[in-house]
């Protein structure tokens, strides 16, 4: 991945971790500062952890037909929110598991809105 495409990359989540702060979701996030540096530790959490969760409950998500990676996105994001001050999730697990689906459907629709403009 070029520098590029990795700015792209963190612009697109913090956009969309701003937009989802405004939705009923319990996810709130104080500014969009705090939202471009919440992407910064949401990216660094899925590049390094993610990958040793996914490895460790591949069991489990085998036998769910990978319906339980959509539990380990919720961790991540709930973990970034604890380790980022102003990013705070109002109904603890729930509103991380709704924050993770509706971030993966947000960055979907910008990176496909991207994609004709561009």
């Amino acid at each position: 991945m070029d520098l590029v495409s990795l700015i792209i990359a963190w612009l697109v989540t913090s956009v969309s971790l701003f937009i989802i702060s405004k939705l009923p979701t319990g996810v709130e996030i104080d500014s969009f500062q705090k939202a471009l540096w919440s992407a910064v530790v949401f990216g660094l959490l899925n590049a390094f952890l993610r990958p040793i969760l996914g490895f460790l409950a591949f069991p489990i998500t085998f036998l769910t037909f990978g319906l339980f990676a959509i539990i380990l996105n919720a961790i991540v994001f709930g973990l970034a929110a604890y380790l980022v001050q102003g990013f705070r999730l109002r109904w603890g697990f729930w509103s991380a598991l709704i924050g993770a689906i509706a971030l993966g459907i947000i960055n979907s629709l910008i990176y496909q809105l991207l994609g004709a403009i561009g």
